[in-house]
């Protein structure tokens, strides 16, 4: 089978001639050679796992889908962000005059980390949230444009699927605030912040269905449902705040032949049963224990007929075990991840290493869930 075939028939529900390997966010499309000093992957130790990506993975490239002709967002005016250089950092600061209030949020990218951290949060208590829900709402219009997705597709031949990308309500709202206060407004506030996944929702519904119709039959992930997983929050709200927002979007997705993938760190035990409620065909990363609280092979006993699982290695164990003891690891996977009756399986990593240099410890592990299902071969 072709790399392209195997994913498609994994998707389907289909045998396929091994299992699938996937690298998460390495897809063998990171540009190396641009100089910028905040690009990670120019560094000479990420080649390797880039070629490797390219050349043997099952790839599933993550992208997102911009729209053209879109009409103006009236809130727009309202917000003004400036970027400074510090040293080797970069800091943000965002501003937003709603109503008579000032909202500040501010953020943090430092050269050798392939990450952002915000170090203030936008709102900071029911009083800012209701002031941005006054805000003036950013109407949904314009086309998507396919030119992207279409032009990736291409390269990756028979090499691999893209795989559209994009935030539910909930993710739209939770960071708006710091976790700790996000989980306070979240159990106390319940009809105000209901208010806010509906305004996100009245947005974000008629993309998703746009990007549907122009774009058929795809892979998509939804990122988000972790914020109100356990212990930020109770399976009662994870049904209110995820399930009851989710739902649509995996309708829309799955009525044009889609497959929609939710993705959800940490503690699953307690909410799959509302995961498989919103009728997702995929589900990724199932961590394991202890970061976890539920083994690969009891979501493919309970859950592996309706979902494809994707999983469940950790990306600190990529980093920190040495290759035998990671190969263990690796091999419980495959083992818990093809056992019994299921509808798919991909081997891959919760997420992969932001740090510059990549260690010759991580890139071997990397080969070593390649070996273990043949991929090289």
């Amino acid at each position: 089978m072709t790399r392209r075939e195997r994913l498609m028939a994994t998707l389907r529900g289909e045998s396929v001639d091994r299992p699938a390997v996937n690298f998460y966010e390495i897809s063998g499309f990171e540009d190396t050679s641009n100089p910028d000093p905040y690009n990670i992957y120019s560094d000479p130790s990420w080649r390797p796992l880039i070629e490797m990506a390219a050349r043997f993975t099952d790839r599933i490239v993550m992208c997102g889908v911009p729209f053209k002709n879109e009409p103006p967002d009236p809130a727009a005016p309202l917000s003004r962000t400036e970027l400074r250089e510090e040293g080797s950092s970069r800091f943000w600061t965002t501003t937003v005059q709603a109503g008579s209030r000032m909202l500040t949020s501010k953020a943090r990218r430092d050269a050798d980390i392939n990450t952002v951290w915000t170090t203030e949060h936008l709102l900071k208590d029911a009083d800012d949230l209701r002031a941005w829900l006054d805000l003036p709402e950013r109407p949904s219009g314009g086309e998507p444009d396919v030119s992207g997705v279409l032009e990736l597709e291409k390269k990756l031949g028979d090499s691999g699927i893209v795989m559209i990308d994009t935030a539910d309500p909930l993710c739209m709202v939770a960071p708006l605030f710091e976790m700790g206060q996000y989980t306070i407004i979240a159990m106390t506030e319940n009809e105000l912040f209901h208010k806010a996944l509906r305004k996100c929702s009245r947005w974000l519904y008629p993309r998703v269905e746009a990007i549907t119709r122009a774009l058929p039959g795809r892979l998509w992930r939804i990122y988000g449902p972790e914020y109100a997983s356990p212990p930020y929050l109770p399976p009662s709200l994870f049904h209110e705040y995820v399930t009851e927002y989710v739902r649509p979007m995996v309708q829309h997705i799955q009525s044009r032949g889609g497959y929609a993938r939710i993705h959800s760190h940490g503690r699953l035990r307690d909410i799959l049963d509302e995961i498989a409620a919103t009728g997702c065909s995929g589900l990724d990363p199932i961590e394991p224990p202890p970061q976890g609280d539920v083994s690969l092979a009891y979501v493919r006993e309970q859950y592996g007929r309706q979902m494809v699982l994707f999983g469940n290695l950790e990306v600190s164990d990529i980093e920190n075990l040495a290759p035998s003891e990671f190969a263990k690891k690796v091999e419980t996977a495959v083992s818990e991840g093809t056992g019994g009756k299921g509808r798919g399986f991909v081997l891959m990593p919760s997420a992969c290493p932001y740090g510059r240099r990549l260690s010759k410890q991580a890139l071997a592990n990397y080969r070593v869930m390649l070996e273990a299902v043949g991929a090289m071969d």
